[in-house]
């Protein structure tokens, strides 16, 4: 009855014209930058945060929530009709979703595509609910011991979890962590690592490093590339899969909504892992497995499942814990700290609107998605058609006045340039962006729960290991550590993250 209750207040909060037009807003946004090649959910909500500070928080999170999984459902129309993988996660898509659309049966394909995500979403979000307020009472179990225990644990799945090389993996999020040091030390109040700058002081803002190394170094890296256009038909066929099709595809879609799920909630988990490890599985399973990558109906419907699963999963450990989970989780902390809200198990206590709120908005979305989505797909196949040298630095010009109104401060392009430039060059050296972020995130909390649990403990250090909880965390963390140095579990992880042929 108390969950019941919970969803009232949240639907209660969710249906005010306000947050319905936010809603929309995101939902549109993440289907065009899903749509869209190069851009994805990243760049766009770091491009955004900047707007949430004039926004509610409510319609802020649930404006950027939108544009996450909305942009899960936006990848998967080019990858079928065009074989253009507008977000990462839809690579997988393409294999067999294209060639559905090559054999006739784009309609189906696009259907099947958009139910099987709406399905998962209402899924997840449902365990969402029903998990999260249990994993809070948890939570507030933990003392500063813990929380760093957890922190690190976070930082090791993070790194295990991502798709690129492990050593340049744990580099940027050591990387990270220097990052979240400079500023002024909040226990003795000395300024450090600011080289004399005035500006630094107040430590580097998360959503310049953000839109630098997301936003602008990935629209100088899709610049240089020369344009891929191919010949795109109008030709979508019917939208109802035939008899063959919904016995084949429903099963994976369950398959798919459990696996992306439970690998939502691990950290550096999210979409793009899940859709792979899916259609692995969906391939090992089959009984014809030479069907894939031939238009085979469950090769499309596991892994667009999966996706849309885990990225409404992967809020439960930033709403329940204040632990992101992946980079989008991390610009959402960002902007939760916009507005003075600090991610964790108290949000659910001191903001049970904005918690249940966001919540209730996901299923609404999930709805809108699927009513938007099959109407629209004529439009957002035009979009296509835009040149990228006139789309990308149109956006840009929108990104420079958004960095600006952070703090009216010319500083902050210059910063916010460098770290654009610095991002294109770890682009090209196969770095990937997001465990810096989650190391910038996570840096000061980890900092000041592990000097707070030293003040309490009196120094002692073993404090970490004593306490159960937090020893077991910790234990946690170092059996991941030994499983991927294993070389069969190193040459699987690789393998998992390669495109099938």
């Amino acid at each position: 009855m108390e969950l019941f209750d919970n969803l009232m207040l949240g639907f209660s909060v969710a249906f005010t014209p306000e947050n319905l037009l936010y809603a929309l807003l995101g939902c549109v946004l993440g289907t065009l930058i899903g749509v869209l090649p190069g851009i994805g959910p990243v760049p766009t909500i770091a491009m955004l945060l900047p707007i949430t500070y004039v926004l509610p928080p409510v319609a802020g999170l649930i404006m950027l929530a939108g544009i996450y999984y909305g942009a899960q459902y936006g990848g998967s129309t080019t990858a079928i009709l065009v074989a253009l993988p507008g977000e990462t996660s839809a690579v997988v898509t393409v294999l067999d979703g294209h060639q559905m659309a090559r054999n006739g049966r784009a309609g189906a394909a696009l259907a099947i595509a958009a139910l099987g995500s709406f399905f998962a979403g209402c899924v997840a979000t449902l365990l969402l609910a029903a998990f999260a307020p249990p994993l809070a009472e948890v939570a507030f179990k933990f003392g500063p011991a813990e929380y760093f225990s957890l922190m690190c644990l976070g930082l090791v799945g993070a790194v295990v979890l991502a798709s690129g090389s492990l050593p340049k993996a744990i580099a940027m999020i050591i990387l990270g962590l220097l990052l979240g040091m400079v500023g002024t030390d909040v226990n003795s109040g000395v300024a450090r690592f600011d080289f004399g700058v005035p500006e630094l002081q107040d430590g580097i803002d998360f959503a310049i490093v953000a839109m630098g190394v997301f936003g602008f170094a990935e629209i100088m890296t899709n610049l240089e590339q020369k344009e891929n256009r191919v010949d795109i038909t109008d030709k979508i066929g019917s939208l109802y899969p035939n008899k063959q099709e919904f016995k084949e595809s429903y099963p994976a879609v369950l398959r798919g909504t459990a696996l992306g799920s439970a690998l939502g909630i691990l950290p550096g988990g999210g979409a793009v892992l899940s859709s792979f490890a899916s259609y692995t599985l969906e391939k090992k399973i089959s009984r014809n497995p030479e069907r894939f990558g031939k238009g085979h109906p469950a090769g499309l419907a596991g892994p667009e499942s999966a996706n849309n699963a885990a990225a409404q999963t992967s809020f439960i450990p930033l709403l329940t814990l204040g632990i992101p989970g992946n980079a989008v989780m991390a610009l959402m902390v960002g902007a939760m700290t916009i507005h003075n809200i600090q991610p964790g198990p108290q949000v659910m206590t001191s903001h049970p609107e904005l918690f249940w709120g966001l919540i209730a908005s996901m299923w609404i979305g999930n709805l809108m998605l699927v009513v938007l989505n099959l109407p629209l797909i004529g439009l957002w196949v035009k979009l296509l058609k835009v040149p990228y040298r006139i789309l990308f630095p149109a956006i840009l010009v929108f990104c420079t006045i958004g960095v600006y109104s952070l703090n009216y401060n010319a500083f902050d392009i210059f910063t916010t340039a460098m770290f654009g430039i610095v991002g294109y060059v770890w682009s090209k050296l196969k770095c990937e962006g997001a465990p810096l972020l989650l190391g910038l995130v996570l840096g000061p909390m980890m900092e000041e729960n592990f000097r707070r649990a030293l003040l309490l403990s009196r120094g002692d250090f073993t404090t970490f290991v004593t306490r159960p909880l937090s020893a077991s965390l910790l234990a946690v963390a170092v059996f991941l550590v030994i499983l991927v140095a294993l070389p069969a579990i190193r040459k699987k992880r690789e393998e998992t993250f390669v495109e099938e042929d």
